[in-house]
């Protein structure tokens, strides 16, 4: 039977193994494995696991350690998730995905996104902008991270103080506090933090953070088995 895991420093509490049962009705196994050193993790996804997802602090160390990369991967720096394949060690960014999948479940257009904080998750979700086709700014707390990153991706920034100056259509924010930032009552509106989120309710339609997570879920697994999982089993997981 195939074997599947989640590494990380922490990985109690995650909702992953919950998510998977729920996708495969409990066909294939699903551990946790947590620890400081992400060679020991490594390690034990070669001996005896198929493929992993991965989480802080370990997303660049996989990056690093996989034989190919996808191009999410590849434009976002970090691998969430790496799947043993014919060719050696493939690495995924499906964050990107689990962005794209929410947005285009609201049916509504969009063309000018604002992304606000540019660190890991802010990074895939300026990936994600792009790839539905957006114009693309950012902003940060630290305006030189802002147009670094911007300069990267080659996509706009501006300072958080001229947010104002700002029209998007789609707003993704990924800070994990809370920040005195424009309504943007015609945007849609994602939201990160689920588990304490700042901003329900804003914006045209708002999207929470759970949608993020099961989206990145439902496109990892599929590449994880190459089965459609069950999405109705891993939504109700949050109801």
């Amino acid at each position: 039977m195939k074997r599947f895991a989640l590494i990380g420093n922490p990985a109690a509490g995650s909702l992953s193994p919950r998510l998977f049962e729920a996708a495969y009705g409990g066909r294939y196994a699903y551990d946790l494995l947590e620890g400081p050193l992400f060679a020991d993790l490594w390690q034990r996804f070669l001996d005896g696991y198929d493929g992993i997802n991965i989480t802080a602090p370990f997303k660049q160390d996989a990056f690093r350690a996989v034989d190919s990369l996808s191009d999410s991967a590849r434009l976002c720096g970090a691998v969430n998730l790496a799947v043993k394949t014919p060719c050696g060690i493939a690495g995924y960014n499906t964050d990107v995905d689990g962005v794209v999948m929410s947005v285009r479940e609201t049916g509504l257009p969009v063309s000018d996104a604002l992304v606000i904080g540019c660190g890991g998750a802010g990074r895939a979700a300026a990936v994600a902008a792009l790839q539905l086709g957006c114009r693309v700014t950012l902003a940060n707390r630290t305006s030189s991270r802002a147009s670094s990153l911007a300069e990267e991706l080659g996509c706009g920034w501006v300072p958080l103080p001229e947010l104002t100056s700002c029209s998007p259509d789609l707003v993704i924010y990924t800070v994990p506090g809370p920040m005195d930032i424009p309504d943007y009552p015609e945007a849609v509106f994602l939201e990160a933090n689920y588990r304490t989120p700042a901003f329900e309710g804003r914006g045209r339609a708002y999207v929470s953070g759970r949608r993020w997570l099961l989206y990145q879920a439902v496109a990892g697994y599929s590449i994880f088995t190459g089965e459609t999982p069950d999405e109705g089993a891993m939504f109700r997981i949050f109801c």
